[in-house]
């Protein structure tokens, strides 16, 4: 079957994260799976339920943000937050595992926000759901785990990092003279290039899917 990675999207997420300074504490008991691993799924985080409000994930989304003290590069996680009421305020506990193997440390400061993009893969029998999309195509969310949400399809890419383009009909791959994104950014007005690009439809051969929460209009 084909191996897709679904990128998320959340339009409603500030572009200046509402951050909460956080301590990440190592904990044994949450564990990474073969699936977080091989990014099949999100890894779990936890924290309580006054830390969770604050954030304001809506998707149950978030993202953690760290700076190794070593070299000072940063580090991040995204994952699902499970609510614990036993996590104490501004405490997010994390895999002891993928906490010490990112950053050497059982537990540092950092800070916790709404993650405004995630990805997940599949390679199951839920790509055959997706196949034969086109760009501006819905997704139920449940696919990749989000209840009650609608996936719209923006765009795509091939294994050799051809972008799919809505102009374009079908599951082909062709050259075609392009003036702009996506598949060809001009450096001066005017200019145009002939450049190698995928249709508007999910073939086998795609491995990015790019996606973004649909919103009720106000």
């Amino acid at each position: 079957m084909p191996d897709f990675k679904i990128v998320v999207n959340d339009p409603e997420a500030p572009k200046k994260e509402k951050v909460v300074k956080v301590k990440v504490e190592g904990d044994p008991e949450i564990q990474i799976t073969d699936k977080v691993k091989e990014k099949l799924e999100l890894p779990v985080f936890k924290v309580n339920s006054k830390t969770a409000s604050e954030i304001g994930a809506v998707h149950g989304v978030a993202t953690i943000r760290m700076w190794r003290p070593d070299t000072g590069d940063k580090v991040k996680f995204t994952g699902r937050i499970i609510i614990d009421d036993n996590v104490p305020d501004s405490v997010v506990k994390v895999s002891m595992e993928q906490l010490i193997n990112a950053t050497g440390q059982n537990e540092l400061e950092g800070e916790i926000f709404r993650a405004r993009a995630w990805q997940i893969r599949i390679n199951d029998e839920r790509t055959q759901a997706i196949t034969g999309l086109k760009i501006g195509d819905y997704i139920d969310g449940s696919i990749i785990g989000l209840k009650g949400v609608k996936l719209a399809i923006t765009g795509g890419s091939d294994i050799s990092g051809f972008p799919m383009r809505p102009d374009i009909s079908g599951p082909v791959k062709k050259k075609v003279l392009l003036s702009g994104p996506p598949g060809f950014h001009p450096e001066e007005d005017g200019e145009r290039r002939r450049k190698t690009v995928r249709g508007n439809t999910i073939a086998p051969d795609i491995v990015q899917i790019n996606t973004k929460i649909v919103y009720e209009s106000k």
